[in-house]
């Protein structure tokens, strides 16, 4: 429980359950989508806008399943690293929980249809595979987070799907470019989960969490994230290999510092002390989705 000297508003409670610090990184992949797609003249303002408030609401809702099916699992206890969760600490109820996930899952549906009235029926097999993954990820008779599957589902849905689904409701197509986005954007989003499964290391492994870090172990996680800033950061090479108009995605090369400070912090800390390293994981994801669209925009 909270401690009771501790007085929050209801509003605050709901933005602790929202986690906030992880939205950036949710909207990092619709802000590289758009600034591909206006690469290529297919920039539309509301089907972009929408994708945005999507991504940031399929995240919201992935944040309270998490938090409500963690804790009805036993995974989320008072011996737990991280931010404080809403549901361990007494702040609100399961059902509570369950009623703003639906509220917010059924918001995305809905715009998601004014997505699929402007692109079509796949918008909608995107999106509720999205969500369905979403509730899957800690819920369900198979949750695939507590079986090592969850770095492969971030990868997947915040970033081939952001980004490719993004580009999609606006240039009704996808093509090499997106792809290769999504998977740079999808790497660095997953080094998020991997600096939060590494500091929860050992309170997983006690939940019987088969997180991927959990088989990992320490050093294996570490280089897990250490290969996914590698490859996320050749993505913009690649890239400038079969097309010199993208030459400007080399811009993101300019946060290559910050990346490795990361992980120098990685390598040196555990438990809570990772919490600075995981808000500066989001940072990085949104700073090298700016960084690419301005330098596709301007440097072609």
């Amino acid at each position: 429980m909270i401690d009771q000297n501790i007085s929050l508003t209801k509003y605050h409670i709901w933005m602790l359950a929202a986690r906030p610090r992880t939205l950036p990184a949710a909207a990092a992949s619709t802000f590289l989508g758009s600034a591909l797609a206006y690469h290529d003249g297919k920039f539309l303002f509301l089907p972009a806008f929408a994708a945005l408030i999507i991504s940031i609401l399929l995240q919201v809702g992935a944040n309270f399943a998490n938090d409500l099916f963690d804790f009805q699992r036993g995974a989320d206890t008072g011996n737990r690293m991280g931010p404080l969760r809403a549901a361990q600490a007494g702040l609100l109820s399961p059902r509570q929980l369950t009623i703003g996930m639906l509220l917010v899952f059924g918001s995305a549906i809905l715009i998601g249809l004014y997505l699929a009235r402007v692109a079509g029926w796949m918008v909608i097999i995107i999106g509720l595979s999205a969500i369905l993954a979403a509730l899957a990820y800690t819920g369900g008779p198979f949750p695939f987070g507590y079986y090592s599957l969850g770095d492969l589902f971030v990868l997947i849905f915040f970033g081939f799907a952001a980004v490719c689904g993004t580009f999609f409701v606006q240039a009704h197509t996808i093509n090499s470019t997106s792809i290769w986005g999504g998977l740079a954007m999808g790497l660095l989003i997953t080094n998020i989960l991997v600096v939060n499964n590494l500091r929860d290391i050992e309170t997983d492994r006690a939940a019987n969490k088969l997180t991927l870090a959990v088989r990992l172990g320490v050093t294996g996680t570490r280089a897990e994230y250490l290969i996914c800033v590698i490859l996320a950061y050749l993505v913009p090479v690649i890239l400038t290999f079969g097309d010199r108009s993208l030459i400007g995605s080399l811009l993101t090369w300019l946060s290559i510092p910050l990346a490795f400070r990361l992980f120098y912090e990685l390598t040196k800390h555990t438990g809570s002390s990772l919490n600075h390293t995981l808000a500066g994981t989001a940072r990085l994801a949104l700073i090298y989705a700016l960084l690419f669209s301005i330098g596709i925009l301007l440097l072609h």
